[in-house]
């Protein structure tokens, strides 16, 4: 049975990152955007990425332009962006699709283990999954759903 760990992704700086590095670690999978009424949200998963990454705790971030164009810069600004606004140290990735036929193998992946009520589909930015140490998908979250009202959760997964 295939895991989080079973894929890679590309870096906002261009390489390979395999997620296999990742393993043993609780992670919370993020799709963000920099224009987004959400965007605040950087400060919350990055006060998680600060508080728990010493007990095995990582936030990826995953930028994401299909929802309302709201994340349309490159990589450098993308990088500049969550650096300067928000001091982001959590792991960002390359700008993917998560829906549709480009969408990333990952969350393919992601959406097949937890589908919303209101099907498999990605809604919005700031949709959260949250994973186990062994790589399961444990549960989704609604863009709504602010990060540190997730951290009962992931300190039970530590």
């Amino acid at each position: 049975m295939p895991t989080v760990y079973d894929f890679s992704a590309k870096s906002l700086a261009g390489e390979d990152v395999p997620l296999q590095g990742f393993k043993g670690e609780v992670l919370l999978i993020v799709n963000t955007a920099s224009a987004c009424g959400f965007t605040p949200q950087y400060k919350g998963l990055q006060q998680l990425y600060t508080d728990l990454s010493p007990r095995g705790f990582a936030v990826l971030g995953f930028p994401c332009n299909q929802f309302g164009a709201q994340e349309p810069g490159d990589a450098k600004q993308i990088a500049d962006f969550c650096e300067t606004k928000y001091a982001v140290t959590f792991p960002m990735f390359a700008k993917i699709d998560v829906n549709g036929a480009h969408a990333h193998p990952l969350y393919a992946y992601l959406k097949r283990e937890k589908s919303s009520l209101l099907g498999s589909s990605i809604k919005w930015n700031f949709t959260k999954f949250l994973v186990d140490r062994s790589g399961k998908v444990v549960s989704r979250h609604a863009p709504t759903a602010r990060p540190e009202g997730l951290k009962k959760d992931i300190e039970a997964l530590l």
